[in-house]
């Protein structure tokens, strides 16, 4: 039980560390996605393809 507490923690700390790597790349193309509970846990609990559909959400909305 403690691993998965964990392994959770440490996906949320890489989900957050990629949502920031991201938004360094994307401040130039103003496509930001803010950082907070709600992308950072998308990101956590569904990987890399939260991150396409946040962008592809993101280009949409505009």
């Amino acid at each position: 039980m403690i691993n998965k507490i964990i392994d959770v923690a440490k996906r949320a700390v890489i989900s957050g560390f990629l949502l920031y790597g991201y938004n360094l790349i994307a401040v130039n193309f103003n496509m930001i996605i803010p950082i907070n509970i709600f992308t950072v846990l998308g990101v956590t609990f569904l990987g890399a393809p939260a991150i396409v559909a946040l962008i592809l959400f993101k280009v949409l909305m505009l």
